[in-house]
């Protein structure tokens, strides 16, 4: 059974910063793809962010210049760093992992994100 572990979530204001982490064992993380969703009420969710396996990112067009995914391989942790928060940031985040050998994600259990005055 494969886990992703996240954390960081909460409410902050708008402007503010938060930084969401996801763990998994290092077997999957080494070799996979990792990312973030996001599904906010009523919307369809979506590909914020994600890194290969080398240091390659991809950012939907509403979070560029905000928001920075990485990964740390030594903890088998991907982060991603959310500066400038907006109202329309708020959702579910959640972490995924693709490995290579599979053509389906991992999923973590969501972390919700509200950015609200």
């Amino acid at each position: 059974q494969v886990q992703l572990v996240e954390s960081g979530g909460g409410l902050v204001q708008p402007g503010g910063s938060l930084r969401l982490s996801c763990a998994t064992s290092g077997t999957i993380f080494s070799r996979s793809t990792m990312g973030w969703y996001r599904q906010a009420p009523g919307k369809e969710r979506e590909l914020v962010a994600k890194i290969n396996t080398g240091v390659t990112t991809d950012y939907v067009d509403s979070v560029k210049g905000r928001f920075t995914i990485s990964r740390d391989n030594a903890k088998n942790t991907v982060y991603l760093q959310m500066n400038s928060l907006k109202p329309d940031d708020t959702a579910v985040y959640y972490c995924y992992a693709r490995p290579p050998w599979k053509n389906y994600n991992f999923w973590g259990q969501g972390t919700q994100v509200t950015v609200s005055s």
